[in-house]
């Protein structure tokens, strides 16, 4: 019962974002034109038009997942021993290299998890697109997702849309696999 529960929670949450993105990027009263007016910027039809309904969708998109993804680099930073981190200070002054040669490689698993995950979520993106646009204007927001939802139910070629499917997982499983050969390492 906890499980079914979960799952609904996230779906609404999904949702939800849509919602609060048509209401932000309203074009009449949303509060993106209220902050371009503040900037002598005229109102935009942000939803209206095939670049801004994309970029009001990754704008969306990135607002959910930020605080997600900064407490991933808040643990990998954690994780950083201190007298490696003090000794790499005495050695050098500069950030780049403390950054790059102490911090990063303890980095390097949670941002692999971190880019499996977020790949994997906007090849899957559907929700949030679904409600703020429905794919479109045209088909500016017309993502895999919304594009296999199309296939499936409104042309009722279930069977295309399935292999679609199908193909969309076998993708997310080879682009984990690329990060992971590639990005992954342990730290020693």
């Amino acid at each position: 019962m906890a499980s079914g529960t979960t799952s609904v929670t996230r779906a609404t949450t999904y949702a939800v974002v849509g919602l609060i993105g048509r209401l932000i990027f309203n074009r009449d009263f949303g509060v993106a034109n209220w902050f371009l007016d503040l900037f002598g910027i005229g109102a935009l039809d942000w939803l209206g038009s095939q670049a801004g309904a994309f970029a009001a969708i990754v704008i969306m998109d990135v607002w959910q997942w930020t605080p997600f993804c900064a407490l991933i680099f808040l643990a990998g930073l954690s994780m950083v021993p201190g007298e490696i981190e003090e000794a790499a200070r005495l050695e050098t002054s500069s950030k780049w290299a403390l950054l790059k040669h102490v911090q990063l490689p303890y980095l390097m698993p949670g941002l692999t998890a971190l880019l499996i995950l977020r790949s994997a979520d906007v090849l899957k993106l559907f929700d949030m697109v679904f409600v703020m646009t429905r794919g479109g204007p045209g088909s500016a927001t017309d993502l895999v997702s919304v594009y296999i939802q199309r296939v499936g139910f409104r042309v009722f070629d279930l069977g295309t849309a399935s292999a679609q499917a199908i193909l969309l997982l076998i993708l997310t499983i080879l682009i984990s696999r690329l990060y992971i050969r590639v990005l992954y390492k342990e730290v020693n």
